[in-house]
């Protein structure tokens, strides 16, 4: 589609790979992101949100969560760029709040470095419950387009979330309407769980509230190549760096046992295949089919919101008069 490394090409294969995670059955696609570019890495890069925004013309089913980091950044733009996605998708976008450590990302922010665990806990927080607040600023009918009166908004609909914190201060309300899902589909960390809808772990355990999900590095034997050989030649290539995720390499029947034995112990996973094109293939062929099969996962219904997906309500407006 582009030539151009990191413009339209990194679309085209978000979209390709989006796409054949869609019919192969898959909930939703996740997008990582970080305003930090890796080390060596010089080229212009299209950020997740625009990624998944680009992606959801091409879809009409699977949900599309994007990676936004809350360190640094302003939560009035994250609000904004983030249901602007769920109008695009209608209804099907969800968001990784995600703390970042590295100090270029200050620079790149224009901010003072924070080195104090207690500060990425604290901008996390305000920035997960200012964005919440102003996706609320909007009534839900606030919106009227009266022609004949002129009337386009009901101004007694919009709020200001007044917020005033140590890092940022947000008036609102919000520039664009109340989302379709109302809220997006918030997922966090463990230390996140009482402010987000879905926690990402690493070991399998439930512990409401909320969705838990498990996150699992994933290496599958393919029809020409054992996953083993597949990672010695990864290896040998580029060394790779251990996780903290739960990890899985062999053939397609072991890990259809090992999900089936997670799903008594975790709502989902998320899984992050060593090589998208390869795992991808025995994932849609092999381990959704037999998951479908059991009652063990579901295909996403069509027209449905990410939350609906989820099993989860659309939530009422905080701001709304009972």
């Amino acid at each position: 589609m582009s030539d151009v490394p990191g413009a339209a090409g990194v679309g085209f294969a978000s979209a390709r790979r989006v796409a054949a995670a869609e019919n192969a059955g898959f909930t939703l696609a996740t997008f990582e992101d970080s305003i930090v570019p890796p080390k060596g890495d010089t080229r212009g890069r299209v950020d997740a949100i625009n990624r998944a925004a680009f992606v959801a013309a091409t879809t009409s089913t699977i949900g599309l969560v994007p990676v936004v980091e809350t360190t640094y950044a302003e939560p009035f733009h994250t609000s904004s760029q983030l249901a602007t996605l769920d109008y695009s998708s209608r209804g099907r976008g969800g968001w990784i709040a995600q703390r970042v450590g590295d100090p270029a990302a200050a620079t790149a922010w224009g901010r003072p470095v924070l080195s104090d665990g207690a500060d990425f806990d604290r901008e996390q927080r305000d920035s997960i419950a200012v964005v919440r607040d102003l996706w609320d600023s909007w009534e839900d009918d606030a919106v009227i387009r009266d022609y004949a009166t002129g009337r386009f908004i009901d101004r007694e609909k919009l709020h200001y979330v007044d917020f005033e914190g140590e890092s940022f201060t947000v008036k609102g309300p919000a520039i664009v309407p109340r989302p379709p899902q109302g809220q997006l589909v918030v997922f966090g960390t463990e230390s996140d769980r009482d402010q987000v809808d879905v926690v990402l772990v690493t070991e399998p355990t439930r512990r409401g509230p909320g969705l838990t999900f498990v996150e699992i590095d994933v290496t599958l034997d393919t029809p020409d190549v054992s996953a083993a050989d597949r990672l010695a030649a990864l290896n040998e290539y580029r060394p790779r760096q251990k996780s903290s995720r739960l990890e899985y390499s062999g053939a397609a029947a072991g890990f259809v046992e090992l999900l089936t034995e997670l799903a008594g112990h975790a709502d989902g996973v998320r899984l992050f295949p060593t090589v998208i094109d390869e795992d991808l293939r025995v994932l849609a062929r092999y381990v959704l089919p037999a998951l479908f099969k059991s009652g063990v996962a579901h295909r996403p219904v069509p027209g449905s919101s990410l939350r609906a997906n989820l099993g989860l309500a659309r939530p009422a407006n905080r701001y709304a008069r009972v």
